[in-house]
């Protein structure tokens, strides 16, 4: 038995229970279990939300605002979508919630709007850990204003980002910072609150991108003092949709590009068009999910929002073990060379997610050779292009490695074992 098979010490996480939520997970490949190591990119769902997406289109399949029954019991269901996705991101108002098709097309549109609020000599920064749906709207909008966009540089020893250098770039020109939560890539968490206090104090708005954060960690926007943020949902263990929040105030005044007679309200001033209703009831789901697995560690959970930092809590827990064991076995295999925090006592500064690159394999050929051992893990840049760019790694990229609560020790010991019988 590989050691990284050996039980993680018991944790408030019910793993069996976990991965029974999860149909996909029973997958096999030549005899053996599928290892889903492929996360970052969507994650697998649990069977409620099959469920709910096929509730909704058996039962209440319509459109918004009908006076109808069936358009009726739509409309609530959405009304509650809001209020649990508020849930989820700490937020104090379900209008502020927006859904959309994914969080590139709710960026794209935002970010043409707020380019009309910009002028020659205002500047916007982004950073060199994003993905790039966090760095590419903002380049395009800051054109469009005749803006300049300023770069955060990234250090490479350890993959995070140099907060000095963001500190450097802001001035009383800046408008805008975009920054992400956590590296999509490898791992890094950023410090969002220290970030969204410097930037509000050079007088700049900021904007969150917590796609690769939300299914790790709890999202706090009332705390944090952020001013938009976005996710996605399948990402979280839903459906494809994405999902935006910001300050009332913003979403209320901001120029939004809609067609007409859409509502001026929100969210309505933000959904354009009709919405992915069965995905948003699928949404609704994931966020139950959550719930539903904090009230096992924690029945006296008052409500969803106490449930919901339960589960985050079990998951955050039973994760920064599970990637600290990885982290360990990756350091024993000498032809492996991971990019990011790699210090055990660094665990809780970074996502089980694991970039890699081989000494003689290409990325491409490595994951192929995981892939026919049946352990799926993602290659290339992952639409991380300003960081594998300022790594050295384009065209190639690196292997992704990426962990969810619902992967094993086994699931991590097979791994290690597969990389180390590589020819």
């Amino acid at each position: 038995m590989h050691p990284m098979n050996e039980p993680l010490h018991p944790s408030p996480l019910d793993i069996a229970w976990c991965r029974g939520q999860f149909p996909a997970l029973k997958r096999t490949e030549d005899g053996q279990t599928a290892v889903y190591f492929d996360g970052p990119a969507g994650s697998q769902v649990p069977q409620s939300v099959v469920d709910a997406i096929g509730h909704y289109l058996i039962g209440m399949n319509a459109n918004h605002g009908g006076l109808f029954p069936s358009s009726r019991q739509s409309d609530a269901l959405l009304d509650e979508a809001h209020r649990a996705v508020a849930d989820l991101l700490g937020a104090a108002d379900p209008r502020t919630v927006v859904f959309g098709a994914n969080m590139t097309s709710l960026t794209l549109a935002l970010s043409r709007a707020m380019a009309r609020t910009w002028q020659p000599g205002d500047e916007v920064v982004v950073t060199r850990l994003d993905h790039d749906a966090n760095v590419q709207p903002w380049i395009l909008a800051a054109r469009d204003a005749g803006a300049t966009v300023r770069h955060v540089d990234v250090r490479p020893d350890d993959c995070t980002l140099d907060l000095d250098d963001l500190a450097a770039k802001l001035s009383s020109k800046t408008r805008l910072v975009a920054v992400g939560c956590a590296s999509n890539a490898v791992g890094t968490i950023n410090p969002v609150e220290e970030i969204v206090q410097t930037a509000h104090e050079a007088g700049a708005l900021v904007f969150l991108d917590a796609v690769h954060l939300a299914p790790h960690a709890r999202i706090d926007v009332e705390r944090w003092g952020c001013d938009l943020l976005t996710c996605s949902a399948y990402k979280f263990f839903g459906p494809h949709v994405g999902i935006l929040w910001g300050r009332e105030e913003l979403l209320r005044e901001l120029p939004a590009y809609k067609v007409r007679p859409a509502p001026d309200d929100i969210p309505g001033r933000w959904m354009t068009g009709t919405q992915s209703h069965e995905g948003i009831a699928g949404t609704l789901a994931a966020v139950e999910y959550l719930a539903a697995l904090g009230r096992r560690s924690m029945p006296e959970a008052a409500d969803r929002r106490a449930a919901l930092s339960a589960a985050y809590q079990c998951i955050a827990a039973y994760e920064c073990e599970l990637v600290a064991r990885l982290l360990e076995g990756l350091a024993s295999l000498p032809e492996v060379k991971v990019w990011g925090i790699t210090d055990p006592a660094r665990t809780a500064e970074r996502v089980p997610t694991v970039g890699i690159t081989h000494a003689r394999l290409t990325p491409a050929e490595l994951a192929d050779y995981l892939g026919r051992e049946g352990i799926y893990t993602w290659h290339g840049n992952f639409y991380a292009l300003p960081l594998t760019d300022a790594l050295g790694l384009e065209p190639e990229g690196m292997v992704r490695i990426g962990l969810l609560h619902y992967n094993t020790a086994e699931e991590v010991g097979r791994l290690l074992d597969a990389l180390a019988e590589v020819e």
